[in-house]
């Protein structure tokens, strides 16, 4: 597939925010990682760099070129303008109340989605996971308690296609 029929072709019901990701290699995998699956877009938030720059293209290997992208100035905003398309917001955060990945089921929250993916060291910022209508947390099982958030992209990624598209 080219990038033109990439653009033309039908996506995944998917946004994926990304809050105040600092490294560029991070977003650059997170956009090949959309584009591997047709996520719809990636919105990316705060301090989170946009393309183009070769950082980003270092890891994202020209998906910065086929995946729609846009800048808000901050997470908050972009939620107003998903939940104003109507899409159900996913936080993917350590929690109460958080719903473990496994036991995600997608078919009765809605039709489009959008998952929100924190910061390197802080995480999804507490007032976002307040607005979002569920967190989600991957469990794990080791010594440390959170993963690199361009693998918790392909994870979540994967999961959302495996309910959506499979």
């Amino acid at each position: 597939m080219n990038v033109e029929e990439f653009k033309a072709s039908d996506k995944m019901p998917l946004v994926v925010v990304l809050d105040d990701v600092r490294s560029m290699y991070n977003v650059g995998s997170v956009f090949r990682t959309a584009d591997a699956f047709r996520v719809e877009a990636i919105y990316l938030c705060g301090i989170t760099a946009c393309p183009p720059h070769p950082e980003i293209h270092k890891t994202a290997l020209g998906a910065e070129d086929t995946v729609a992208w846009q800048h808000f100035d901050t997470t908050m905003e972009a939620i107003a303008h998903l939940r104003s398309a109507g899409y159900t917001v996913l936080s993917i955060e350590q929690c109460e109340g958080s719903t473990l990945l496994q036991h995600l089921d997608l078919r009765p929250m809605g039709q489009r989605f959008a998952i929100v993916l924190g910061n390197e060291v802080k995480g999804v910022k507490q007032e976002v996971v307040n607005a979002s209508d569920a967190c989600i947390e991957i469990p794990q099982y080791g010594t440390k308690h959170s993963l690199n958030v361009s693998t918790t992209a392909g994870v979540l990624i994967w999961e959302c296609a495996r309910q959506l598209l499979i």
